[in-house]
């Protein structure tokens, strides 16, 4: 259970804390309203996370592959929704003192996981790799891979909203912050097309 544990988390490593869409998600709610914000949706999501996860490795991908039309909806939902939470910091102005301005919620990590379908190919590749490795039973390999997996990406987002919370300590200034904002918008618009054309 040791090996498998260390090998799950180097595979993981460069999938984990590379740029995607969550830790884009988290850096930029990160810098726009602080890392104690980031919590609700970080948790939200992770609890998705866990559960989607459990779910295909008992399973649930067989579903995905007879209908594949469920994983191109995801796809294209998924797009949609990064690009619409990147023109809305896009549009952001300052840093502080915006009464339209909200922190990402509980439901809004969950719906980034649900609707973020790279996440179900890492699943199940991740799934492929190392499920067979372990020889103390299906189920108990499942529940380890899915909570492994889980906390790694847990600890990934957190370092992203933290980054993006220092980043924006030097971008107090209203026009800095505008240009802050725009930037993560940017990147999350550039994140959308990459998932919607991947």
């Amino acid at each position: 259970m040791i090996e498998l544990t260390v090998a799950l988390i180097i595979f993981l490593f460069p999938l984990a804390y590379s740029p995607g869409p969550g830790n884009m998600f988290f850096a930029a709610n990160g810098a726009r309203f602080g890392f104690r914000s980031t919590l609700p949706a970080n948790v939200g999501y992770h609890i998705a996370t866990w559960v989607v996860t459990a779910a295909i490795g008992l399973g649930f991908i067989a579903a995905l592959e007879k209908f594949p039309y469920v994983f191109a909806s995801l796809k294209i939902a998924g797009s949609l929704y990064v690009l619409w939470i990147a023109w809305k910091l896009f549009k952001a102005g300052t840093l502080e003192g915006s009464d339209r301005a909200k922190p990402a919620t509980f439901a809004d990590g969950v719906i980034l996981l649900i609707l973020n379908p790279k996440a179900y190919l890492i699943i199940a590749l991740m799934f492929t790799q190392f499920l067979g490795q372990s020889d103390d039973g299906w189920l108990v390999t499942v529940f380890l891979i899915s909570t492994v997996f889980t906390f790694n990406n847990l600890i990934a987002f957190s370092v992203w909203a933290l980054l993006g919370d220092k980043i924006a300590g030097h971008f107090r200034a209203p026009e800095s912050a505008r240009k802050l904002n725009m930037m993560f918008g940017a990147i999350l618009a550039a994140v959308a097309i990459w998932m919607f054309l991947s």
